[in-house]
C-alpha cells in the first residue's frame, strides 16, 4: 500500500479478509525495515490505582466504591524495578492511577533516582502518570525518566468530552504533549478504538494526529467494557471481533503511515483474542510490556474486565513471554532500552535546525 491517503486508509476497514492480511503483511514488512524484528520488553509495574480522575470507561475511576484502593511502597516498587533489570529487559513502565498531590510527586521522585542510582543508569524508565503540570514532568525527567506516555484517547474533541466529566480538558492533554516534547522525553500517545460513538474516520484522524505532532512511540488498544463504568451502558453493540479487527488494522496502518515509531501490542489485545499480543507483533507492533508488579495487587488494577495474567508472576509472565516471542520468529532485545528510531530521528532534526 503505497499511496496512503485519508480516503484510502478509511477504506481498509471495509477489506476482506484476504485484503486483511496482505495489509498485515505490508506493515510486518515495514516494521522489519524501519525497527526490525526485535521486540522490546517494557516491564510494567502498575503501582497505584489511587485516581482523581473519572473517566466514563475506567474501572479504577475515583466514583468506583467497590474497588480497594493500593499503592505499593517504595521499597516493592524498586524490587519490582531490579528484578526486571537483573532480567535483562532493558526498560520498565510506572504506571498508575492520575495523581497531582505534592505527596505523590515527591514519591515518584524518589522512586527514579533510586532506582538511576541502583542501575547506574542502565534501565530505561517510562511513566504512564497522566497530565502533570510542566515543572512536575521537570522534575521526574531530572531524576531519571526518559520516556513518558500520554494517551490522548480520541482526537474528536466531541467525542472526548463524551468519554469525560467537565472538568477533564482536551486541550490541557495537548499541551502537556507539548510540554513533555521541549523537556526532551520520547513522547508516547494512543487512543482507545471501538468507543461507542466512534467512527471510522475518527480513527484515521488519530493516525494523521500522531504523525502531525511528531510522536515517538504509541500505546494504543481495543476499548474494553468494565461492568461499573458509565460508558458500558452506551457500548449497545459491542462485539470482541470487530475491537480486535480494529485494533489490527490501526496498529498495521499507524506503522505504514509512521513508519519508524515504537508501537505496543497491549496486554488488552491478549483479551479479547489468546493470540492477541502475537497478532499485534505481526500486524506491525514491536513493543511489549508484560506486568512485573506484585500479585497481590493485579486484581486491583482493573482499567476493564477479564484482563488477562492477572495470577501470573512476574518469572511465568517472562517465560510465557519469551514462548510467545519465538513462536513467531523474532528476538527479544534483551538488555537494550530499545528507543524509538523516530525519535533519534527528531532529535537529530532538532539539533540540525537550531
Amino acid at each position: 500500500m503505497h499511496n496512503l491517503s485519508k480516503s484510502k486508509m478509511i477504506e481498509t476497514f471495509s477489506y476482506s479478509e484476504n485484503e486483511l492480511n496482505q495489509l498485515y503483511h505490508q506493515a510486518y514488512e515495514t516494521k522489519l525495515k524501519y525497527v526490525g524484528n526485535k521486540v522490546y520488553l517494557r516491564g510494567l509495574i502498575e503501582f497505584s490505582n489511587i485516581c482523581s480522575k473519572d473517566c466514563f470507561y475506567c474501572g479504577i475511576r475515583k466514583s468506583n466504591k467497590k474497588i480497594t484502593r493500593y499503592q505499593m511502597s517504595e521499597s516493592e516498587i524498586i524490587q519490582a524495578a531490579e528484578w526486571a533489570y537483573k532480567q535483562g529487559y532493558g526498560s520498565v513502565v510506572l504506571q498508575s492511577g492520575e495523581r497531582s498531590d505534592p505527596e505523590f510527586v515527591s514519591f515518584v521522585t524518589r522512586v527514579l533516582s533510586e532506582l538511576k542510582k541502583i542501575t547506574k543508569g542502565e534501565l530505561g524508565i517510562t511513566l504512564s502518570l497522566g497530565e502533570q503540570d510542566k515543572h512536575t514532568y521537570e522534575q521526574w525527567f531530572a531524576a531519571g525518566a526518559h520516556r513518558y506516555l500520554l494517551r490522548i484517547e480520541t482526537t474528536n474533541d466531541k467525542l472526548y468530552k463524551s468519554l469525560h466529566p467537565v472538568d477533564h480538558d482536551y486541550t490541557r492533554r495537548l499541551h502537556c504533549l507539548q510540554d513533555l516534547q521541549d523537556i526532551g522525553y520520547q513522547v508516547g500517545t494512543g487512543v482507545m478504538i471501538g468507543l461507542p460513538g466512534q467512527t471510522e474516520e475518527d480513527l484515521v484522524n488519530d493516525i494523521l494526529f500522531i504523525k502531525e505532532k511528531d510522536i515517538d512511540m504509541i500505546g494504543m488498544g481495543p476499548y474494553i467494557l468494565h461492568q461499573d463504568t458509565p460508558l458500558k451502558q452506551r457500548a449497545q453493540d459491542y462485539s470482541t471481533d470487530r475491537q480486535l479487527s480494529l485494533t489490527l488494522i490501526m496498529i498495521a496502518l499507524t506503522r505504514l503511515y509512521c513508519k519508524d515509531v515504537n508501537i505496543a501490542s497491549t496486554t488488552a489485545l491478549q483479551t479479547l483474542h489468546p493470540q492477541g499480543r502475537e497478532l499485534g507483533l505481526q500486524a506491525g507492533a514491536n513493543i511489549l510490556m508484560p506486568n512485573i508488579g506484585l500479585t497481590k495487587y493485579r486484581n486491583l488494577y482493573t482499567l476493564y474486565d477479564n484482563k488477562p495474567c492477572r495470577e501470573d508472576t512476574a518469572e511465568i509472565c517472562k517465560v510465557c513471554f519469551e514462548n510467545r516471542i519465538e513462536s513467531i520468529n523474532e528476538k527479544i532485545g534483551y538488555h537494550e532500552w530499545g528507543d524509538s528510531p523516530h525519535f533519534e530521528r527528531r532529535i537529530d532534526g532538532e539539533t540540525t535546525t537550531r
